[in-house]
């Protein structure tokens, strides 16, 4: 709350996310319901109710109570939902995206009431009533000139007037008024939404890392801080597995030219990392390392591809047909590899490619991602990576499509040896 109060003359937003675990003991209670399993169901409500009632006895001493009132509506809310799942024993998306978002909600109330026992002028503000995005529940896409034009209208002038609105992120709505949610980490996303339509000088988000590192310190102790990276860099991180930030965070500020910074609630005196439009070079050619496990490979093989135009048109129709994103690719004359991280309609991929070439599918795969600048265009770069790696087998490698990234696919097991080898290769 401090941290509000220092930027008060900055004339701040506030974006807040669901308390911690809480999203997940949401989908937790869903899944019981639809399992028809009324007692975990209500025993998961239970539990999250008294843990937040905790926080908030703990925080606000005496004056608990008043914020316990404000929350009781939304908990009784929690617990009809339920019920009713638990009879129907199923859950439309629309209902699944207005009980998840009950975890922002809560926390609006609790931070609003936070920052009014500092004395500030905070305000709740229903963010659906200005983030507006289409019907793809769970998976929401931003409308953004309808945002910006909402935000104009209703939030840009109590912000003008000094007043410090706190909104929920992960939270949308569609243009009938119903609940959507981004995805997960989608509170990052929507600050940025925020800021862009807002016209902010800045994007900052706060979590409990110091900003992005060299790589995951919790695989490489001595990572280290990086001071500054450019948008591109940060998105490439970001999309191939670094946790610090959601993938779509970066978009709505690259386009309007706004910087971001990640900074740690624990340390504010630390500057964190600004991610700009352009960032200078750092000490060697790369400046981070990423990786992302729990992949699957799809190999598909045929000796139909041989100079046959329209074929990868045709293939990768399949994937977009079953809204399923690929996030590595790499060819030759008559076979097509690609990862996949969600895999939720895989069967059907299968089933539908299958119908084109023999498929192979290969579980339990891991993306490793070098991120710098200029990448290929540095002589020996190549020869310093796999001579890191040397002793892990590669099973998929891409490069061309980017100046800024070299990827390779390993088996998931080694991806952690793999991080430390190139750590210990790039940052000494």
């Amino acid at each position: 709350m401090d941290i509000v109060a220092r930027a008060r003359s900055e004339r701040p937003l506030v974006v807040v996310s669901a308390m911690g675990k809480t999203t997940d003991a949401l989908v937790a209670v869903l899944d019981a319901a639809v399992a028809a399993d009324e007692g975990a169901a209500v025993a998961g409500l239970a539990a999250i109710r008294a843990r937040t009632e905790q926080n908030a006895r703990d925080f606000f001493g005496a004056g608990a109570d008043a914020v316990l009132g404000e929350l009781s509506p939304l908990f009784a809310n929690l617990d009809r939902m339920a019920r009713a799942v638990t009879v129907l024993k199923s859950v439309p998306p629309d209902v699944r995206d207005a009980f998840l978002a009950h975890g922002e909600r809560i926390s609006v109330v609790v931070a609003r009431a936070a920052l009014a026992t500092l004395g500030l002028p905070a305000f709740a503000f229903d963010v659906r009533d200005v983030l507006r995005t289409d019907d793809r529940f769970g998976r929401a896409q931003p409308d953004f000139r309808e945002i910006e034009r909402r935000c104009a209208e209703s939030l840009a002038p109590l912000v003008a007037d000094g007043r410090i609105p706190v909104l929920g992120g992960f939270i949308g709505a569609t243009a009938d008024g119903r609940t959507t949610t981004l995805g997960r980490g989608g509170s990052d996303y929507s600050a940025a939404l925020l800021g862009a339509a807002m016209g902010a000088e800045i994007v900052e988000i706060w979590t409990d890392v110091d900003g992005m590192m060299t790589t995951d310190p919790r695989i490489v102790p001595e990572a280290g801080l990086i001071d500054a990276i450019s948008f591109e860099e940060a998105s490439e991180l970001a999309y191939f597995g670094a946790r610090v930030l959601h993938p779509l965070t970066l978009a709505p500020a690259i386009e309007k030219g706004i910087p971001v910074r990640v900074r740690n609630t624990q340390r504010p005196d630390l500057s964190g990392t600004e991610i700009r439009a352009a960032a200078p070079s750092g000490a060697g050619p790369i400046r981070a390392i990423a990786f992302k496990k729990g992949l699957t490979t799809v190999d598909v093989v045929t000796t139909r591809m041989l100079m046959a135009s329209g074929f990868l048109a045709t293939l990768f129709e399949v994937f977009a047909r079953h809204d399923t994103p690929v996030d590595m690719i790499a060819t030759s004359e008559v076979s097509v590899s690609v990862t996949l991280d969600d895999v939720s309609r895989l069967p059907e991929i299968r089933r539908d490619l299958e119908r084109l070439a023999d498929v192979e599918v290969e579980p339990g795969r891991a993306l490793v991602c070098l991120v710098g600048q200029d990448l290929k265009h540095t002589p020996g770069l190549a020869v310093r990576i796999f001579r890191a790696v040397e002793a892990i087998n590669i099973l998929m490698i891409s490069q061309g499509a980017s100046q800024r990234n070299l990827s390779f696919v390993v088996e998931e097991k080694h991806a952690d040896e793999a991080v430390r080898r190139l750590h210990r290769e790039f940052f000494p």
